[in-house]
């Protein structure tokens, strides 16, 4: 494992909290057994039943194809079949029931829009139709009722267009485009059959607006912005919120985000509940901080992984049990 002083020290600075400050945060995090493949950034993860999965990625030298599965119950790793598309980063997926997808995407020289289905039961990847939008990466996805759901990115303009994939019918359709602003390198997540998207940038400007997508009635609700903007104390912190290159997930009726930054390798963590419409600090991420980590949810925790900090990549493991009392000492 990479356990590098710059990437400690990096973190150290992004961060800005003391061990007082953690202990008055709820969420406990666990280091696990480290990712088998190569220290990468950018990659992929997703989670199928009570497996995750994790694979693509860059090096800083190379692009990656290898996929790889993880059993949280043996806390080991297991290399499965190599996704059969052209290597790459920034690639979105997402998990349904029984299937895995990864598509779109950069190859180091052209942006991409193939789509791919994993199966986990016979280890096999099928080519479904191309994502229905213009090939691009940057973008985020998630995941409702079995359905993927795939927003934003850029391809060589900034988006906000919207696309629903359903693996019935092999089908993707337009659906309306996010009502905010443009952006790349945002995030995605799904609670109680509800969309959301929030973070990113666009033209140099960190996007603060937070929205929340209602697949059955085809629309956008706008949330409290990732911002201090009220009188109230409430949204106080709320800009170290925003940012580029985060990760977000769900456990339990809750929304996360955390890592990435505005030009730091961030560790905060951020909870979303969607009821309150409010956002809680929970504990800082114990391991280095860093940008475009991967995660995957399986039970009721949440698992994290690979990134980057400088010019350091990172294989560690990390479950995050965010209801947890911190235990500085697992």
């Amino acid at each position: 494992m990479y356990l590098l002083f710059a990437g400690i020290f990096i973190f150290m600075v992004a961060c800005g909290d003391d061990d007082d400050d953690d202990e008055d945060l709820v969420g406990n995090w666990i280091q696990l057994s480290d990712f088998d493949g190569m220290p990468r950034t950018d990659a992929v993860g997703f989670s199928i039943g009570n497996k995750g999965y994790v694979g693509t990625g860059y090096t800083g030298e190379e692009r990656l194809n290898d996929f790889w599965e993880y059993d949280p119950e043996r806390n080991t790793w297991m290399q499965r079949a190599d996704f059969p598309g052209v290597a790459r980063n920034g690639a979105i997926a997402c998990g349904t029931d029984t299937k895995g997808y990864i598509g779109t995407g950069y190859d180091g020289r052209n942006k991409l829009n193939d789509f791919w289905e994993y199966d986990p039961a016979t280890n096999t990847w099928t080519q479904k139709a191309d994502f229905g939008g213009s090939a691009r990466y940057g973008a985020v996805a998630f995941a409702i009722n079995n359905k993927c759901y795939v927003s934003t990115g850029y391809d060589g303009y900034y988006l906000k267009d919207l696309w629903e994939y359903d693996p019935a019918g092999d089908v993707w359709t337009q659906k309306t485009s996010l009502g905010g602003s443009k952006r790349k390198d945002a995030v995605g997540f799904a609670v109680n059959g509800k969309g959301y998207i929030c973070t990113g940038i666009d033209n140099g400007v960190y996007e603060t607006d937070f929205w929340e997508y209602d697949p059955l009635a085809d629309s956008w609700t706008k949330k409290n912005p990732i911002a201090d903007i009220s009188d109230e104390d409430f949204d106080d912190d709320y800009s170290t919120i925003k940012g580029i290159n985060k990760v977000a997930f769900a456990v339990n009726g809750k929304g996360y985000v955390a890592m990435g930054g505005e030009g730091t390798a961030g560790s905060i963590v951020w909870e979303y509940d969607p009821v309150t419409d409010l956002w809680e600090q929970k504990t800082t991420f114990e391991g280095s901080g860093r940008v475009d980590a991967v995660a995957f949810v399986v039970g009721s925790r949440a698992y994290i992984t690979t990134g980057r900090s400088g010019s350091y990549y990172f294989d560690d493991l990390w479950a995050f049990e965010p209801d947890s009392e911190y235990n500085e000492d697992d």
